[in-house]
């Protein structure tokens, strides 16, 4: 999941550094569709890290309920034993 935070966030800087600067003339009509990109680059990659923290705090607390006592399970086994007789009476 961290490399694809990573390489999230690289994509979305990659794309705010091709739409700003260069030797042309800062167009903001011309730029406006890569910064809509960039934009919706870098949220997406927000939701994904913003998902991925939600994640790693429910397996902490899943994890912090599990090591309680009271959630402790026992787990009782019955084995039951079948015998064949077989008839002697021939």
């Amino acid at each position: 999941m961290k490399k694809v935070i990573a390489l999230s966030s690289l994509l979305a800087l990659s794309a705010l550094g091709m739409a700003c600067g260069g030797e042309v003339a800062n167009n903001t009509a011309a730029n406006k569709p890569a910064n809509t990109t960039a934009n919706a680059m870098a949220n997406t990659a927000n939701t994904m890290a913003n998902t991925a923290n939600a994640m790693a705090n429910e397996a902490n607390k899943m994890a912090t309920n599990a090591a309680k006592p009271g959630n402790s399970t026992t787990t009782t086994t019955t084995t039951t034993t079948n015998t064949t007789k077989t008839n002697t009476n021939k």
